[in-house]
């Protein structure tokens, strides 16, 4: 019997969702075929263009805000916009998506586990 954890943990954690412990990718985004720890089979907790879309909505409610801020209060030139967002954006989609993806692979791993045990 495996320990119950927490699909947001292990999840940001990147570790496989049923040990703990074991590596969740191989490479940037692709998910590991089993988890080389445990066994787990892990290709059928795929999510997806689920985690690109909470990504993208996150960085919107962030950085939306922020962006019209500084439009209001500093008022560069459009120049300044095109340099400095895209590289701030680009940086974050990255630095998130690796977690939002493990977090979505870990709850869909947990949601199957429990309509298995029913």
């Amino acid at each position: 019997m495996w320990p119950v954890l927490s699909p947001f943990k292990v999840g940001a954690a990147c570790k496989c969702p049923r040990c703990g412990v074991g590596a969740l990718y191989r490479g940037v985004l692709r998910v590991n075929e089993s988890c080389p720890h445990c066994g787990l089979a892990l290709p059928g907790n795929e999510t997806g263009d689920g985690a690109a879309v909470f990504v993208i909505f996150i960085l919107g409610f962030v950085l939306i805000p922020l962006v019209f801020w500084f439009e209001v209060s500093a008022a560069p030139a459009v120049w300044v916009h095109l340099l400095l967002w895209p590289p701030i954006i680009g940086f974050l989609a990255m630095v998130l998506l690796r977690p939002v993806k493990g977090i979505l692979v870990a709850l869909h791993f947990k949601n199957i586990q429990k309509s298995d045990e029913r």
